[in-house]
């Protein structure tokens, strides 16, 4: 089963949540970003190649120009390639772990997997961003010390969910969560 919600950033951008049922024991979420806006990149260019330009005529040297439109290009191909995520993915699986998957503008994608051994807790968090904002992260059991807990991992940190989002996603995870943990003292 499938199905798509419409939820907000904290900066009142849109996300789309994609929710993927593929077993009680097995579930995906996609949270897909705002594509690159023309608007916001049409300013930075305008405001490079002006400041290029005012430049050029200061200097009389044309190398300023070239150097502007290398280094706007080049800064957008990093923009794209390292920076603008277009899609986070949370793909949760009881018997064997949860995979995150981020997906970048320029096709690139950098996936990480988190043994469910590993796995204490999926929970919500608050932090201070200016203003109180949730997020949503995986805590890691201590190897050491089997009450405590050895790391945080945050989820879908480039889309920055409101907290309507997270609690949908939240809900699922620990559905899935006390499944795991009810089964192996099942008979």
């Amino acid at each position: 089963m499938e199905d798509e919600l419409s939820f907000s950033d904290i900066y009142g951008g849109r996300l789309a949540l994609q929710r993927r049922y593929y077993s009680p024991s097995c579930r995906e979420f996609c949270l897909s970003c705002p594509r690159l806006s023309l608007r916001s990149l049409t300013a930075v260019t305008c405001t490079v190649w002006l400041a290029a330009y005012g430049l050029f005529t200061l200097c009389e040297n044309s190398m300023i120009l070239s150097a502007a439109i290398f280094i706007t290009l080049l800064g957008l191909l990093g923009y794209l390639h390292f920076v603008k995520i277009d899609q986070e993915t949370l793909l949760i699986i009881d018997s064997l772990g949860i995979q995150l998957t981020s997906s970048y503008a320029s096709g690139k994608e950098s996936t990480t997997f988190i043994e469910m051994g590993k796995v204490k807790d999926v929970i919500i968090n608050e932090a201070i961003y200016m203003k109180v904002i949730y997020y949503l992260c995986i805590l890691l059991n201590d190897p050491v010390d089997p009450h405590g807990i050895s790391q945080v991992v945050p989820v879908f940190q480039s889309a920055k969910p409101r907290l309507d989002c997270l609690i949908d996603v939240y809900r699922s995870c620990q559905e899935i969560l006390a499944h795991q943990k009810a089964a192996p003292t099942s008979p």
